[in-house]
């Protein structure tokens, strides 16, 4: 497999993820706790994630761009 599909599943599943944590976080308890933690340390730990994902969708788009010139990492 190459390394251009990895970082897309990767981007993909973080991305998703990333949304989950944030749509639970949003529509979570008014207990201000979700997933065992703070609401705040819940929207801090899904904003990580979504720039994960996109991170790892700009290495997909650089590692595309390479594969298109025969350059192989």
């Amino acid at each position: 497999m190459k390394l251009s599909k990895v970082l897309h599943v990767i981007s993909v599943v973080v991305g998703l993820a990333g949304v989950i944590s944030f749509a639970g976080t949003v529509f979570g308890g008014a207990d201000n706790v979700v997933f065992g933690i703070t609401k705040a340390d819940a929207l801090a730990c899904a904003a990580v994630l979504m720039l994960i994902a996109i991170w790892a969708a700009i290495g997909t788009i650089h590692h595309l761009m390479l594969e298109k010139k025969g350059e192989l990492i």
